[in-house]
């Protein structure tokens, strides 16, 4: 199997440049219709980034001991050539789209990518503000592996992926042509998926493709002004509170908890989720873009 580029590493050049680049776009042509950026917001961004890149080191090894496992067990084995890696990358996207969804849907993998929407402002370095956990551990694309992917095949779609989804979180790029929208995530659609309201919670899951989410129903056009965050957002720049704020939530609300069943509820159901008698009582939105599940 041929060495494969890592194509995080060779595109942070390319991630600064174009970051750069858009900052000075809003000095030179400012628009009071988008958000753009703030000092203190984009360091937290950037600062939740950088811790990424080396927290990540610890979480990928039992994701890839899992891979090994399975790779070795499996007696399927997928080249790769210029013919199979379009469909690994196709392959990885659904499996994407599923991992993402679920991440919104289970309140203990919400609480590692909520990171990710912590931000109410929507620009390149928004990208850039990646989680410090990963409770997932791979497993939603340990299917690829026993398909016969190689698990350093699974890592370069995976990393393919998110450098092409480091474009799409932009407000200077408004509508392409109906195809290409049709077809692919673009920051149109995505700024629907980082939109605290309304319609717009929970949609547009897809990481390359946009095609899932019109295939599964959890697709919503842009038709009017995002609203970005949380429904109740955090008020600190602090990265380890940013990175850890809603483990914080669970806890307290596992220590109220009456019995198991509570737990297990506000652990593994929507980030929104209440104890039946807990719905009729008045309580604060909690730290979430999911409604109650």
């Amino acid at each position: 199997m041929p060495n494969l580029p890592d194509p995080v590493l060779w595109s942070i050049p390319a991630f600064v440049l174009l970051t750069v680049v858009e900052l000075i776009s809003f000095l030179v042509r400012p628009d009071e219709d988008e958000v753009g950026y703030a000092t203190k917001d984009t360091a937290t961004s950037l600062s939740m980034g950088l811790g990424s890149l080396l927290t990540n080191l610890g979480w990928k090894i039992p994701a890839f001991a899992l891979y090994n496992l399975a790779y070795a067990l499996t007696p399927l084995r997928i080249g790769v050539h210029w013919a199979t890696v379009p469909l690994m990358l196709l392959a990885q996207d659904f499996c994407y789209y599923w991992s993402h969804r679920s991440n919104h849907r289970v309140r203990l993998l919400w609480a590692q990518h909520v990171v990710h929407h912590s931000s109410r402002h929507y620009n390149l370095s928004t990208a850039l503000r990646q989680p410090w956990t990963d409770l997932s551990f791979g497993v939603f694309y340990l299917p690829l592996v026993l398909l016969g992917v190689s698990p350093a095949a699974v890592a370069f779609c995976s990393a393919v992926s998110l450098v092409y989804q480091f474009w799409i979180h932009t407000e200077r790029i408004g509508r392409l042509p109906h195809p290409i929208e049709l077809v692919f995530n673009t920051p149109s659609h995505h700024r629907v998926h980082h939109a605290s309201q309304g319609g717009y919670l929970d949609r547009n899951f897809g990481g390359i493709l946009i095609v899932w989410d019109r295939l599964f129903r959890s697709f919503t056009p842009e038709t009017g002004k995002p609203v970005y965050g949380l429904t109740k957002n955090i008020s600190t720049y602090n990265p380890l509170r940013v990175a850890t704020h809603e483990y914080v939530s669970i806890g307290h609300d596992l220590a109220s908890a009456r019995g198991w069943r509570d737990r297990l509820g506000y652990l593994f159901r929507g980030p929104g989720w209440l104890p039946a008698e807990a719905e009729s009582a008045p309580a604060a939105p909690a730290l979430t873009t999911e409604a109650a599940a």
